[in-house]
């Protein structure tokens, strides 16, 4: 990483940091223990409620059985002895439990190899299945590292198997995850198959056999769906966050050793107080690193990848939808629910779903009546290619829908205009995508009863037909004025209908409906650099905001822009993008209304307009825009930039919540990326240093401008408005930077604002949060999820430095004229 611009260290938090979430681990029980050993010898075997413990107390090895299991299945492992919470590392009969504990015993065999057998038949469950020199008496050994070592007794040097070389679900530091060349095979840590079962599930990490030096993230051994990017001797090249830190130890550190048998890495944790571990997670196909908070007695998830849950491939399992903007992630089709409800529950969705009604043309069926037929869904990423087959002769969509109904094992084609495709088989790996550029439209097979029947549909279009005439005669005889009053309460019900039914979609107005509901746009609430916003009403009953763009070039592309970010995502902190309207050069977007309008008219509106924004709601507010942000850089697809974060885009709700709104500068970033070029320019006052010199930007180009409006939020003031003379410095990130050394926070706090309701360890975290967020070094400022965790108080940061370009007065380039293009 890039050093940072003093000698200080670089943004530092205190363990946990990054993402803040519980870990969703399975809650474990072992047998309670009558005695410990301390080693596995040929006179000393481990059975029912006997264990091992390491000798400084780290690790103990013993028999246990998952809670969620629905039959007492036993099994043999390892796990941390220290910590409150039940949590193994290691299993070593992964797929062949054990009923009876007692009636089972881990022992040295005859031959020396370590096994667990039935006492019953002295059949073997489970073996180290090495070859042991004769001459040579063998022990197993528990060490605090967590390793399970077969050695030779009189020579613990000489190590014949350990467990580190054959991991199950998690990696511990200092075990190796290599590939041998050898032999042409990569060591795997492969998830359990769900909380109640740790036989190898189908997420699995290794590193790439082919040879390239990077760790890559498999479904069914099968299909790669992740990768860390190559090794460049300090960092693999998509998570530069594991890179070491600059001028302080990094939490871990990654060693790289390439020796004439195999490649691997090593992994060392620099606090020996911190506990800390990679595992590949059952339910989310992910790899994760968590940490143990002694505090909260709980693993906490520092960092963890894929972000996005539905790009782990096959998450749902086959006739599974994903849908990352879901509550549940994971759901069935249409006609389908799902094959295996206890397993799916439990973490395990590899069964997927099956069909509710069977096809009839899976029984033989002739009658006309009872076809199958296809269900539409759009909007959608098509299944796995690997299952599409081109169907030859299909110019249309009549001839594509032929060509699937032909074939009784064909379940769903899709038409895009130039090309078919059929799917036979199982579908998998398919996503809603709603207003993204790679969505598609399926149809979907499916049996007779679950689609409308052709006879009912008949019938009620008979019967709209009938109402629709009746209610033409009955309007025209009407007077005009009554006509046009019930035209006018169609129109707003109509509207208010999409908004009820179509949750998850954006709705398409006509330029006359959005003329009508704002009044032909009489009333102005708000105004920007491309267009203006209006507030109307959908039949008196809800209230929306409408922006209607102006300038053609420049707003039909931010009308782009929003529409294919906000438009798809849904966070309680981003403002909700509701419908649209795009006729000729009429470009509007329709929003929900925002009561309390933008934070910077209760910020810089004088005394009359704070009054509704105490110390208390300030904070919150920093929190919410915080959180909204951490949404798009770390939750979303593809990280989305904002580029234009400041007081005047964050709009408050009736009980002033924020939320993000404007993304008509923003930037979509592929997760194969990690910077942006623009060529737009955002607000003067928020531009971050490397944005202002023309380089490609990161999402801590936000971070930037979120800590200079956080200055903002504290005082009340401009971030560039010029002090009194007396404040002995010009500008007030100056003045925090300073009062911060002094120990005096409460001097910055806005005027208005009487000192004693303020809540004083939120103000100077605060104060500490935006001088780490404006730090010329990108590298320097924390994440957005980092923000999150500082202002909840979860994680405590260090005194920060003060940035160089203040200390070098530079504050021309942010405060003063700017000369780019597209400044506004």
């Amino acid at each position: 990483m890039a050093p940072c611009s003093t000698a200080s260290s670089c943004f530092f938090f205190s363990l946990p940091s990054s993402l803040l979430l519980l870990c969703s681990f399975a809650v474990l029980h072992h047998v309670p223990f009558s005695s410990a050993i301390d080693a596995i010898s040929a006179n000393n075997s481990l059975r029912g409620n006997q264990s091992s413990i390491s000798v400084g107390g780290n690790f103990r090895l013993g028999f246990f059985t998952p809670t969620g299991s629905s039959s007492l299945n036993f099994y043999v492992g390892i796990w941390y002895d220290k910590i409150s919470v039940f949590t193994p590392v290691w299993v070593a009969n992964r797929g062949t439990p054990v009923e009876d504990p007692t009636a089972s015993e881990l022992r040295i065999s005859g031959d020396g190899n370590l096994v667990l057998l039935l006492l019953d038949n002295s059949s073997i469950i489970w073996s180290t299945n090495v070859t042991i020199p004769s001459d040579s008496a063998t022990v197993a050994v528990i060490l605090d590292t967590g390793n399970l070592q077969l050695r030779d007794e009189s020579n613990s040097s000489l190590v014949f198997w350990q467990s580190f070389d054959h991991p199950s679900e998690t990696w511990l530091p200092g075990a190796k995850l290599g590939f041998n060349k050898l032999t042409g095979k990569s060591q795997q840590v492969t998830a359990w198959k769900s909380e109640a079962d740790p036989s190898p599930g189908i997420f699995t990490y290794e590193l790439d056999p082919d040879g390239s030096l990077q760790y890559q993230l498999l479904w069914n051994l099968s299909r790669r769906y992740w990768t860390t990017g190559l090794w460049d001797g300090h960092t693999f090249s998509l998570v530069p966050e594991l890179a070491p830190q600059l001028n302080r130890p990094s939490p871990f550190n990654f060693h790289f050793f390439n020796t004439t048998e195999e490649n691997y890495f090593i992994y060392d944790i620099s606090d020996p107080k911190i506990t800390s571990r990679f595992v590949v997670d059952y339910d989310s196909g992910q790899i994760q690193h968590l940490t143990w908070i002694e505090n909260s007695q709980s693993w906490m998830l520092i960092w963890a990848q894929p972000r996005v849950n539905c790009a782990v491939y096959g998450l749902c399992g086959p006739f599974g939808k994903c849908n990352d903007i879901a509550t549940s992630s994971c759901d069935c089709f249409r006609g389908f629910r799902i094959k295996s409800p206890a397993d799916w529950d439990s973490g395990d969705r590899s069964a997927g779903c099956e069909r509710i009604a069977p096809l009839k043309c899976e029984q033989n069926s002739t009658t006309n009546s009872e076809n199958d037929g296809f269900f539409q869904m759009a909007y959608v990423r098509l299944p796995a290619e690997a299952n599409a087959l081109a169907a030859a002769m299909a110019g249309s969509l009549e001839d594509c829908e032929l060509a699937c109904s032909s074939n009784c094992s064909c379940n769903a084609y899709s038409y895009n205009g130039s090309g078919c495709f059929v799917w036979n088989g199982e579908l998998l790996n398919l996503q809603e995508q709603y207003y993204q550029s790679d969505a598609a439209t399926i149809y979907l097979r499916l049996a007779a009863s679950e689609l409308q029947s052709s006879g009912s549909n008949r019938k009620r279009k008979t019967t709209r037909v009938i109402i629709g005439v009746s209610v033409a005669i009955f309007v025209v005889c009407l007077a005009m004025i009554s006509w046009i009053t019930v035209r006018n309460r169609r129109r707003s019900r109509k509207m208010i209908g999409h908004l009820n039914n179509v949750q998850s979609s954006l709705v398409p107005f006509t330029f006359c409906e959005l003329q009508h509901a704002t009044r032909n746009f009489s009333e102005k609430v708000g105004g920007g650099g491309f267009g203006s916003v209006f507030k109307g009403s959908l039949s008196g009953s809800i209230a929306i905001a409408v922006k209607k763009l102006e300038g053609l070039r420049q707003g039909e592309k931010q009308f782009r822009t929003e529409v294919s970010t906000i438009g798809r995502i849904q966070h309680v902190n981003l403002v909700r993008l509701l419908g649209f309207c795009s006729q000729g050069s009429n470009k509007l977007l329709v929003y929900e209304f925002m009561p309390n309008g933008s934070l910077n008219a209760h910020l810089f509106g004088g005394a009359a307009a704070s009054t509704g924004l105490s110390w208390g709601t300030r904070y919150q507010i920093a929190i919410g825009v915080a959180k909204g942000l951490a949404y798009l850089h770390e939750k979303c697809r593809e990280c989305i930039i904002h580029c234009d974060i400041k007081p005047e885009n964050i709009l408050l709700d009736a009980a002033f919540n924020p939320k993000v709104a404007d993304f008509g500068l923003a930037k979509l970033v592929g997760r194969e990326f990690s910077r942006v070029l623009t060529t737009f320019k955002g607000t003067i006052g928020y531009l971050a240093p490397e944005w202002i010199a023309g380089v490609a930007i990161t999402a801590k180009a936000d971070v930037y401008s979120y800590g200079m409006m956080l200055f903002e939020i504290i005082s009340g003031r401009r971030n560039r408005e010029k002090l009194a003379a007396t404040a002995g410095v010009d500008y007030f990130p100056d003045l925090v930077a300073i009062r911060l050394t002094e120990g005096d926070v409460a001097s910055v706090l806005d005027g208005r604002l009487a000192r004693e309701e303020a809540n004083l360890e939120e103000l100077e975290r605060a104060c500490k949060l935006a001088c780490w967020c404006i730090q010329g070094q990108e590298s320097c400022r924390p994440t957005m999820g980092q923000v999150v965790q500082v202002l909840e108080g979860i994680t405590e940061i260090d005194m920060p430095p003060i940035p160089r370009w203040l200390l070098l007065d530079a504050r021309t380039q942010n405060h003063g004229s700017v000369s780019s293009t597209g400044i506004r």
